[in-house]
């Protein structure tokens, strides 16, 4: 029978593997491999790797170890290691004489590892009670300290441009890129938009589970900004991606109802003159003849005149919905909010008195934050409270023209959903489709 032993020991240690065999068994021992133990490095051990290379070349009948832990740190690399060498033919056998059992080392590697698994999320679930960051690395443009998430004055004012530019242009792809060329910071349109859309950059905190608690540290985002975030990417969802930040207002609004095509915006310079002109024409228009091009500036100016003429009565006809002596939703929203917020604040004395324990309280505020959060989230997606004054405000055709641009299609995403041009042979009329 050839026999090979394998150790694994501290510096100055005897092998003790030796010494406890069966003198019939020690002079079948043809070599023994010694591995001392590097507490910097306890990964390295030439002596183990020598012995596979030489089991491979040479059979051997028995591997004898001086303990399971001696072929590996963790029970997954001890099961991985007893496998291979039992691939070779021999048969692995610890110092009792027991012989490995992988199935048991492989159950107790598994139950260990759940005995980890849970230990962090019990430790996971403590921090959240006391609204501590969740693990992993901090989000771009914050850092560590404190004991929860600071602004990083480093990266901060990267994710403010991305910022500024969408609410300036409302274009993803336009913020984008314009980070990229400024600050030489190269992200994906998703990255862009989880910094513009995720809870973190607008000072809360969201976790595994879902719950998002407010105001846990300070904001990249405020709450205004945010709001009108939210608004800007629900208005640009149906519309085509390259119209989001296009350079004219009625970019991907307008739809020829006689042919149902969008219209897109055309320059044409006639030959000879310096002056361009703008046309809306269908982009797809299967009629013949074509559905003919209209003159930009002739389109939005009716577009404009209707907007003054029926935005109030929808406003009003919208407002009007709300039966008599029923709570506004901004009223039971913000009633439901306070309710919750008088609730937390009964928590210090009910566990003074004794009447809820530390734990319990914990969970019951952490329960109560989540479901203000949710209120607030509801809250922030009404239309603005003063709607009935705004709709005055900019039913004034003046106010219309007097706006750049990118300010003008701001405006028209905020309350328009779609503009349909309705033809009758030569002559043309408009039709708005209000997003309320």
């Amino acid at each position: 029978m050839r026999i090979v032993v394998y150790c694994y020991r501290e510096a100055g240690t005897e092998i003790a593997v030796l010494a406890g065999l069966d003198p019939a068994l020690l002079t079948s021992v043809q070599q023994v491999y010694t591995d001392i133990a590097l507490p910097t490095e306890p990964g390295y051990r030439p002596e183990r790797d020598r012995l596979l290379t030489d089991v491979q070349t040479t059979p051997t009948d028995l591997v004898l170890v001086e303990a399971l832990g001696a072929l590996g740190n963790d029970p997954e690399e001890v099961s991985t290691w007893v496998e291979t060498l039992e691939t070779t033919g021999a048969e692995v056998v610890s110092l009792n004489g027991c012989r490995v059992a992988l199935d048991s080392l492989l159950q107790g590697a598994e139950l260990a590892n759940q005995h980890r698994r849970r230990r962090l999320r019990a430790g996971h679930a403590r921090n959240r009670l006391q609204a501590l960051p969740p693990p992993g690395k901090p989000p771009y443009g914050y850092r560590r300290g404190q004991g929860r998430y600071l602004i990083d004055r480093a990266t901060a004012p990267v994710v403010t441009a991305c910022v500024n530019e969408f609410l300036l242009y409302g274009s993803l792809r336009g913020a984008v890129r314009f980070i990229e060329g400024k600050f030489g910071k190269r992200i994906s349109a998703s990255t862009g938009r989880r910094w513009l859309t995720h809870p973190v950059y607008r000072g809360d905190l969201q976790y595994q589970d879902g719950t998002v608690l407010r105001d846990t540290h300070a904001a990249i985002i405020s709450r205004d900004e945010a709001a009108q975030i939210d608004r800007l990417l629900r208005r640009n969802r149906p519309l085509p991606p390259r119209t989001a930040g296009a350079a004219r207002s009625l970019a991907g609004l307008v739809t020829c109802q006689e042919c149902s095509q969008p219209l897109t915006i055309s320059k044409t310079t006639p030959r000879g003159q310096a002056k361009s002109y703008l046309y809306l024409r269908p982009s797809g228009c299967s009629r013949r003849p074509r559905c003919k091009a209209i003159a930009y500036d002739t389109a939005l100016h009716r577009i404009v005149a209707e907007i003054c003429q029926v935005l109030p009565q929808a406003v009003a006809q919208f407002t009007s919905r709300i039966p008599a002596g029923a709570p506004a939703p901004y009223t039971r929203l913000q009633a439901a909010i306070d309710s919750k917020e008088a609730a937390i604040a009964q928590l210090p004395a009910l566990e003074t008195s004794g009447i809820l324990d530390g734990e319990t309280a914990a969970l019951r505020r952490y329960k109560l934050r989540g479901e203000i959060s949710a209120l607030h989230q509801q809250l922030a997606q009404l239309p603005p409270v003063n709607l009935q004054e705004l709709s005055q405000s900019v039913s004034i055709p003046q106010f219309w023209l007097d706006l750049s641009e990118a300010e003008r299609r701001f405006f028209f995403r905020e309350f328009i959903r779609d503009i349909q041009l309705v033809r009758d042979g030569d002559a043309w009329r408009v039709e708005l489709v209000l997003v309320f």
